[in-house]
Parts: C-alpha cells; sequence; structure tokens
C-alpha cells in the first residue's frame, strides 16, 4: 500500500498520509494555522459535539429525503464512533484558527467520511461514494453547525464546571459546621470591627460560590438556542424544507440538552451575546473564588507575625533560602487561575465586538477562551477542595485572644453607655493599652461586672442578642 494518498480541492492537489482519515482541508489547516500548538482533539466535548451534529444532519437530510437511507446510516455509525471518544488523534486543527471554524468543521466532515468508508469497504478519499461536502456536510455550513456544536460542548462543560462548585461549595459548608463555635474577630478595612465566628465566615464563602452555581444554571440555558438549519447566514440557503425544525429535534432527542431552534435565523448566526454572558458569569466566579483565596491567606499569615487564625495544609517548602517557611501556595495558584479567566473576559468581549455583518468570523477564539477557562477554573475548584479547604485546621485560643484583646468589642457597649463614651473608652484604651474592661468597669464604673460578663460571654459573642439596660 502505497504511503500516501493524493486528493484534490479547487486549490490544487496535495499528498495525505494514507493511514490519517483527515483529507485535503485538514492538510491545508495544518499548514496555514500553527498557533496555540493546541489541537481541537484537546476539547473531547467539542468533537463528541461535532459527532451529534453531524449525526442529527445525516437524521434530518434522511427524513427530508435528500440523502438515502443507506448513506445516512453509515454516517450515522462513523458519527457514533466520534460520539464514544474514538479517533480523537485525527483532530490536529489548531484551537485558534482563520475562517470562523471552517478548517474543524472540515476537519470533522473528512474524518466522518473516511471511517463511514472504511466501514462500507472502500478506501480512504473515495468521495464519489461518501463526500465530506456532499454527504457528511449536507444541508449545512461551518456557520451553523461550528457554533451549534460549540453550544452543545460548552453547555457540558458549563455543567462540568458546576460540579466542581458544588464539592467546593460542599467543602466550605462543612468547615462552616466544624468552625461554628470558634470565636473569632471580624474586620473591615483590615481593622478589628466586631466579633463573630470562624464557622460563619467559611459559611459565607459557602454562600456565596452557592449563588455563583445558580447564576451559572441561568445562564447555561442561554446557549440552549441554535441556529442549525441557518446554513450560511440565516436564509437557510440549500437546506430543505422543514429541515431546522427536525435536525434541531433530532439533536435535543440525541443529547439530551433542550435545545430550541432560535426565532430569527439571522440574528442568531451573526450574535455571540451569550459568550458574552457566560464569560461575564465566569468572571464573577473567578473573582469571587479569587477574593476567597485572599482571605485565606490573610488568616494563614504569620505563623507567628501574622493573623495566624488558621492554618493551611502544608504542601511544599515554600524557599530555597529561608529553612521551614511554607507558603499557601494552593490559594496563589488559585488566584493565578482567575487573573487567566479575567484577561479571557477581554479577550471573549473584544472578538464578539469583532463581527460584522452576518457572521462572527472570530468564534474561535471565543471557544478557545470559554473552553480554557472552564477547564482551568474547574481544575482550580477541585484542588482548592482537596488541596487545601479539606485540610484547613483552626488557632481556636489566637482567634479567642485576638477578641477579647481587640478594641473593637467596644461596640457592644453602644446601646448602654451611647457612641459617645464609647468611643472615648475606645481612644484611651489605644493610647495607653489598658483593656476595654479595665477602663469600663473598673475606672469608669460605667457597667457592672456582671453586666459585663452577661454582654461578654462566649455565648452573647457568638450569637449576639440586643442588650441595652
Amino acid at each position: 500500500m502505497s504511503a500516501f494518498r493524493t486528493e484534490h480541492d479547487f486549490l490544487g492537489e496535495k499528498e495525505i498520509p494514507s493511514e490519517v482519515y483527515y483529507g485535503i482541508q485538514t492538510a491545508r489547516a495544518l499548514d496555514n494555522f500553527n498557533i496555540t500548538g493546541i489541537p481541537v482533539s484537546k476539547e473531547p466535548l467539542f468533537i463528541q459535539a461535532f459527532g451529534y451534529v453531524k449525526k442529527a444532519a445525516a437524521m434530518a437530510n434522511r427524513d427530508c429525503g435528500v440523502i438515502s437511507p443507506e448513506i445516512a446510516e453509515v454516517i450515522c455509525k462513523a458519527c457514533d464512533k466520534l460520539i464514544a471518544g474514538e479517533y480523537l488523534d485525527q483532530f490536529v486543527t489548531d484551537m485558534i484558527q482563520g475562517g470562523a471554524g471552517t478548517s474543524v468543521n472540515m476537519n470533522v466532515n473528512e474524518v466522518i467520511a473516511n471511517l463511514a468508508l472504511e466501514i462500507v469497504g472502500r478506501p480512504k478519499g473515495d468521495y464519489k461514494y461518501i463526500s465530506p461536502n456532499d454527504h457528511v456536510n449536507f444541508s449545512q455550513s461551518t456557520n451553523d453547525a461550528y457554533p451549534t456544536a460549540f453550544r452543545l460542548a460548552l453547555y457540558n462543560k458549563i455543567n462540568n464546571f458546576i460540579s466542581s462548585l458544588e464539592a467546593l461549595q460542599q467543602s466550605f459548608a462543612n468547615k462552616g459546621e466544624e468552625f461554628k463555635e470558634v470565636l473569632k474577630m471580624g474586620r473591615t478595612q483590615l481593622q478589628d470591627a466586631v466579633p463573630m465566628t470562624l464557622g460563619a465566615e467559611f459559611h459565607g464563602f459557602s454562600t456565596t460560590i452557592k449563588e455563583d452555581i445558580q447564576r451559572l444554571n441561568e445562564a447555561k440555558m442561554l446557549i440552549c438556542e441554535i441556529n442549525m438549519g441557518a446554513t450560511a447566514i440565516g436564509t437557510s440557503i440549500n437546506a430543505p424544507e422543514g429541515y431546522p425544525q427536525i435536525v434541531t429535534e433530532h439533536i435535543r432527542e440525541i443529547t439530551g440538552i433542550p435545545v430550541v431552534l432560535a426565532e430569527d435565523l439571522i440574528e442568531a448566526t451573526c450574535d455571540t451575546g451569550a459568550y458574552v454572558q457566560i464569560s461575564g458569569v465566569l468572571k464573577r466566579s473567578a473573582i469571587k473564588v479569587s477574593k476567597i483565596c485572599n482571605d485565606l491567606r490573610l488568616l494563614s499569615s504569620g505563623p507567628r507575625a501574622g493573623i495566624n487564625e488558621i492554618n493551611l495544609p502544608r504542601m511544599q517548602p515554600g524557599s530555597s533560602i529561608m529553612p521551614g517557611k511554607v507558603n499557601p501556595v494552593i490559594p496563589e495558584v488559585v488566584n493565578q487561575t482567575a487573573y487567566y479567566v479575567i484577561g479571557s473576559d477581554v479577550t471573549i468581549t473584544m472578538a464578539a465586538e469583532a463581527g460584522q455583518l452576518q457572521l462572527n468570523v472570530m468564534e474561535p477564539v471565543i471557544a478557545f477562551s470559554l473552553f480554557s477557562s472552564l477547564t482551568y477554573l474547574e481544575n482550580a475548584c477541585y484542588t482548592l477542595k482537596e488541596k487545601c479547604i479539606e485540610g484547613i485546621t483552626a488557632n481556636e485560643e489566637i482567634c479567642k485572644n485576638m477578641v477579647m484583646n481587640s478594641i473593637g468589642i467596644v461596640t457592644s457597649l453602644n446601646p448602654i453607655i451611647g457612641y459617645e463614651a464609647s468611643a472615648s473608652i475606645a481612644k484611651e484604651a489605644l493610647a495607653t493599652g489598658k483593656s476595654i474592661h479595665d477602663i469600663t468597669v473598673l475606672e469608669r464604673k460605667l457597667i457592672t461586672q456582671a453586666k459585663w460578663e452577661e454582654i461578654f460571654s462566649i455565648e452573647n459573642l457568638i450569637h449576639p442578642r440586643f442588650i441595652n439596660t
């Protein structure tokens, strides 16, 4: 057998290695787009989604009577191999490319066509029998097949990210329960505020992540509107009557994703607003998780010259010169992941704005940015949960002593002695180093020792009730 086969397109001929399932247009893309070094095969959900799209298209073309049942059946069998995750190494085009995703679409069309040819016992490249364009891509354009596959893959990747957030949220909730009786000082503007519990602080982390899970579940529904059947610009040119509705129904049935056909296919083919909104929600999640990591780094700072209210798991030596130093490396790596996601949001914003007339040709970089952001954030959430949150311990005595030595506890005296008197006590304590207790009870005799003990009991500091007499 020859090591190469010759394929042609309207630009000319090209030698293709005989063992590969892709064809000439994929080979041209390999020559043209060496940008990231990351092939589309690194996003297996994207390839799987293309398998769904091409299978649904073959079924719809069969139903519309424009492709024979025999050809449709063998195309579906080839698509099933993609859906099962097979032949990923054949999807070699770069994630970022010119042409609005045409190279990816043709990579898929060529692989499916050659798999189908192999199934029926014909050689690769025998496109007279099963063609990448005339059969696999029938009733389609890159401009509806690519965004539809993108949205299907994005829906599933968002679900995967939601699962990682749910795991992280539960981990914070567990720590909230574990630390619910640990008294500590709350802080605003990095200054002492009023007492709280460490458990309440961690419960707050859990709640803020839970809110983002809700926002993501809302945002993902935006990508359930697809333009399949729009073909080139939304006029459905070269698609048979009823095809858009039929292919959408097939996609919904074989994927289980609640897709609907866009009401205005012209608008849907050029609009990327859903991606902008999803990216915004991802940025929001990244910012929230990063803020929590900042808090963890502050609360664990020290251990002897910082706040030192909590201990993070000791993951690795922290310095090549300072013996014994251990750094908060897990929160740090999550911070950096968040910065990447925030930067990707700018890329998506600019790419969405760059759409012109009936098509946005920048969709490949939008796909690359959203896919990578979701993957990295998912990995970061699991890393934070497993290598940091689950192993956090509390320094209870340090937390309690910070409360009782703080000037901030004077706030609890406001309802009894008034703001002005409380401020005067705080000023004297700060200037002299005396305790709030000594100034209030022993020197100024503004309240009794019994009232002091009532106000500043551990129970009342953890679960404060209003006391004004």
